[in-house]
């Protein structure tokens, strides 16, 4: 690709993502706040058996190093969707099994960060693993990043199930050798939850969670956890078998920018 299309392609891009943002909301507001509104709690204050793995705390993911607006392995999320996930999370115990969350609220600077990414076509680090059949050019145009994120608004998250006794996941090791997220579950990088058929943050379509390749344990899996969240209000995201968000949403046109830790909120009781 030519630097003079790379241009004309992202102001093409840019100017569609602007569009669909005022469109789809001609009120939505970005903070630069660094503190939480009182309503946003840390989700161990409500339910601290629910797992967390989060990854954008870590290098273990799409852009292979940590990402802006990490500065505590914490998941932050409105009290409202809190408290539903805890309620969620007593369901699924009685049947053997935790949540587990990879990620949470997402403060603005992330997401810049995602795009800045996306952007360097030349950083494909982390290509074989995430986004092994998707050419990098087209990552905006196949919506896997988009210059706003829902879970900037604190009411969405990334999360999976994984059968108890919990084994514990190894660390991923920078530079290691990377498997396709759709390889078979002993094959990809090793996950203690269940096997929902590709792992997370897998940018193919065999992660749509209604995908009809994706049968047996593995569908049986996924609709757990699809039935599961969609009887407390939560309403999953078409593409991306672990992608839920609580309704009604609290904040749904401001997108937020204080840092995920602990400070960033009011009370951590």
């Amino acid at each position: 690709m030519t630097r003079l299309s790379r241009v004309v392609r992202g102001l093409v891009t840019a100017l569609a993502t602007l569009l669909a943002v005022t469109v789809a909301s001609p009120t939505a507001r970005a903070t630069t706040d660094t503190t939480a509104p009182a309503n946003f709690v840390a989700l161990r204050t409500v339910d601290p058996t629910i797992l967390q793995e989060m990854r954008y705390f870590t290098s273990h993911n799409f852009v292979g190093e940590r990402i802006d607006g990490y500065l505590q392995p914490l998941c932050i999320l409105t009290r409202p969707t809190a408290e539903a996930l805890h309620q969620a999370q007593v369901k699924l115990l009685r049947e053997g099994y935790s949540l587990k969350v990879y990620d949470c609220y997402r403060p603005q600077r992330a997401v810049n960060h995602f795009v800045r990414w996306a952007e360097d076509l030349d950083d494909q680090v982390m290509k074989s693993e995430f986004y092994p059949n998707v050419d990098k050019t087209r990552l905006f145009e196949d919506g896997y990043i988009a210059e706003k994120s829902g879970h900037s608004r604190g009411s969405t998250m990334d999360l999976t199930i994984v059968r108890l006794p919990a084994r514990p996941t190894r660390p991923y090791h920078p530079g290691e050798p990377l498997v396709p997220c759709h390889a078979s579950q002993d094959q990809r990088f090793p996950d203690n939850s269940v096997d929902m058929g590709t792992g997370f943050d897998c940018f193919d379509t065999l992660a749509h969670t209604l995908d009809p390749r994706v049968q047996g344990g593995q569908r049986d899996n996924r609709l757990l956890l699809k039935s599961t969240l969609e009887s407390l209000g939560f309403v999953n995201l078409a593409e991306e078998w672990w992608h839920y968000t609580f309704k009604p949403e609290p904040y749904p046109d401001t997108y937020f920018d204080f840092p995920v830790s602990s400070k960033s909120l009011v009370s951590t009781d």
